[in-house]
């Protein structure tokens, strides 16, 4: 168990060796399929990412609240998303709300993680 926690934090704090990682194994393992191995590292990586900037919006604004925070944007946005669906379609499509929403959050959380490193790593330069 000791060894599956430490490998989840080692991910998380680099979030894209778990892309790179997956998008190669599925690259060899899929017959070259270029776009299912990318979808396929993005579903994975996303969930990373989740851990990853929840951890630094903690450090950044020294609050406890990051996973919450990202938990609601999440839910907000499949309630927007689900929304539109019905008003377009008379119904919800569950498989393509799912989809839509982790495929955005994994957009939406891979800027947060740029944005929220260099904004750690340059307070960490200038008060150091």
């Amino acid at each position: 168990m000791d060894i599956i926690f430490t490998s989840v934090t080692v991910l998380s704090i680099i979030p894209f060796v778990p892309f790179v990682l997956v998008y190669l194994v599925s690259f060899y393992f899929a017959n070259k399929d270029q776009k299912a191995a990318i979808k396929l590292a993005m579903d994975v990586s996303t969930f990373f990412l989740i851990l990853s900037v929840s951890a630094l919006f903690n450090i950044v604004f020294s609050s406890s609240s990051g996973f919450y925070l990202i938990l609601l944007v999440i839910l907000i946005a499949t309630g927007l998303i689900g929304g539109a669906q019905t008003r377009m379609k008379g119904k919800v499509n569950i498989r393509k709300l799912v989809r839509v929403v982790w495929r955005l959050t994994f957009a939406g959380t891979g800027v947060l993680y740029i944005v929220l490193f260099l904004i750690s790593f340059f307070t960490y330069i200038t008060t150091a």
